[in-house]
């Protein structure tokens, strides 16, 4: 395609690329004429700057003269100075540019062309659109060029392609200012529909009556981040509270797994559902009791909606495009990412992992308020933990997590996990309290909320939490660490199987959970 200029292997963030006419002839989307209009406009009418300020740029002008008229006309209003053809004269001419734009004649005759203001914004949008669209065919044209050479990785062309688009979306999406009455409706509505509620949960419930009390469930559009040190057992975590969600409650969850396979998680699953210690899972030799609950509980979780994606290093790009589709087939209302900083922003180029890490968790938090779903990101903690002494001293902290700052600023929520019985802390020599086979949730920061911390009790073998007052074997007291990690998984197994509900492809080579009987010798699970 004529016209495009040679481009390095990262997609340009703020470069403007000039789209000329092409080979059949066609002229780059442009209005020249609404752009003369509304320059004419801007220097003839005292407040119309305002008007215009949030849609237009110095780059979406096609004429280069109307970009640096433009230029000067914005620099005169941040430094709130008269706008008219004289002001905007003596700036461009200052700046040695009022003859290479025309002259004052040009000027004057852009004043001239204006036949009307009434309809100055509307003008500015058509321009802004142009823009847009010139935008995505300069984008189009690199892509083009890229995709012939056959040196290009397709897998990263893909992921810039996916960059490229969402920067230009983000710089063409505006929202208008909007009168307070349709809000108060919308609020009003929705403290309705928690009236009629006869619990006390507006949200989501997570299945743990303690952390709801505090929460009144996940609230939408929230971003929440669950945050630990390894082997305190996060995933073990959200996989309960999946369960508790999706099996017990049939509310539609996602969960996109970086660290560990779908068939890691439908195992940690069938753990927790069906009670049965890892080394069962993993040899598959049980006694008959737990063959028997298995053949039993296993139909428990068959056709619930809970959705698994297991892509390795998933980019913020990828999950925006899936989350849409998880929300609008299959009526999603709440996304797990096990965990943050596993994800990247590949497309995009960035000084160091933490400007990294910081874009992915402002884009959780802006895809949350999209979709209108709560987003919880598990996320690791740095070392601090481990140097510091003491029960409170193991205690973690808004300060411990890892690589950004960022992700304390966009959450709205931030929870801990945190095990003292890890670090061998076995009493509270406050309260006397027992600390075997407890955990505590920290919640440290809740925008909307109080915060404050619960118990919940995690039954390692098992890698499940439930609520600490119901009943628990005393021998499970001090059970070993199950990590993050989870059970190991033969290699046959440890294959994608994309987003799937329960109930499909959950036995080997498809065949279905029901017909488990009593000798497993034959599955591999």
């Amino acid at each position: 395609m004529a016209g495009t200029s040679k481009t390095s292997k990262r997609a340009p963030q703020t470069t403007i690329i000039k789209v000329g006419a092409n080979e059949a002839g066609k002229l780059p989307p442009q209005a020249q004429e609404l752009e003369d209009s509304v320059l004419g406009a801007l220097m003839i009418e005292k407040d119309a700057y305002g008007t215009v300020a949030d849609l237009l740029r110095p780059e979406v002008f096609y004429k280069d003269q109307n970009r640096y008229i433009f230029e000067a006309i914005r620099e005169l209003a941040s430094q709130d100075h008269p706008i008219d053809i004289l002001s905007v004269g003596e700036t461009l001419k200052s700046q040695g540019m009022l003859e290479r734009v025309g002259g004052a004649v040009y000027l004057a005759d852009l004043t001239r062309r204006v036949a009307s203001a009434a309809h100055l914004r509307y003008h500015a949008e058509i321009i802004s659109k142009k823009a847009t669209a010139r935008d995505l065919i300069a984008l189009a044209a690199q892509i083009e060029e890229k995709g012939f050479d056959e040196t290009q990785d397709v897998d990263e062309l893909m992921q810039e392609a996916e960059a490229g688009i969402f920067e230009i979306s983000q710089r063409s999406q505006k929202r208008d200012v909007t009168q307070i009455d349709p809000v108060i409706s919308e609020a009003f509505a929705r403290m309705e529909k928690a009236a009629k509620n006869t619990g006390s949960i507006s949200g989501i419930p997570s299945g743990f009556h303690a952390l709801d009390k505090i929460t009144s469930g996940w609230q939408t559009p929230d971003l929440i981040i669950i945050a630990a040190r390894p082997a305190m057992g996060k995933t073990a975590f959200v996989l309960s509270m999946a369960k508790n969600i999706a099996v017990d409650r049939n509310i539609p969850v996602a969960i996109f797994s970086l660290e560990m396979s779908n068939v890691q998680l439908v195992n940690r699953l069938i753990m927790n559902v069906c009670e049965l210690e890892g080394d069962r899972i993993k040899t598959g030799k049980m006694s008959q009791e737990e063959t028997r609950r298995l053949n039993t509980k296993i139909n428990v979780m068959k056709g619930k909606p809970l959705y698994l994606d297991d892509t390795p290093s998933l980019s913020i790009f990828e999950l925006r495009s899936k989350a849409r589709k998880l929300v609008h087939d299959y009526g999603v209302r709440m996304i797990i990412i096990d965990y943050l900083q596993l994800m990247n922003a590949q497309g995009s180029s960035f000084g160091s992992r933490e400007q990294e890490v910081s874009i992915i968790s402002r884009s959780l938090k802006a895809l949350a308020k999209e979709l209108d779903i709560p987003i919880i990101a598990l996320s690791q903690l740095n070392r601090g933990v481990e140097a510091r002494q003491g029960v409170e001293g193991k205690t973690p902290q808004l300060s411990d997590l890892r690589e950004s700052g960022a992700i304390e600023q966009d959450a709205d929520m931030v929870c801990f996990i945190h095990r003292p019985e890890y670090y061998h802390l076995y009493n509270d020599d406050k309260t006397g309290k027992d600390l075997r086979g407890l955990a505590q949730i920290i919640v440290a920061k809740h925008r909307n909320g109080a915060t404050d911390s619960i118990w919940l009790r995690f039954r390692g073998k098992f890698a499940k939490f439930q609520n600490e007052e119901e009943a628990v074997d005393p021998d499970e007291l001090g059970a070993p660490i199950i990590p993050d990690g989870g059970i190991s998984i033969p290699s046959s197994m440890n294959s994608s199987m994309g987003a799937v509900s329960f109930g499909q492809q959950m036995g080997p080579d498809g065949a279905s959970m029901n017909s488990l009987g009593e000798d497993l010798s034959q599955f591999q699970l």
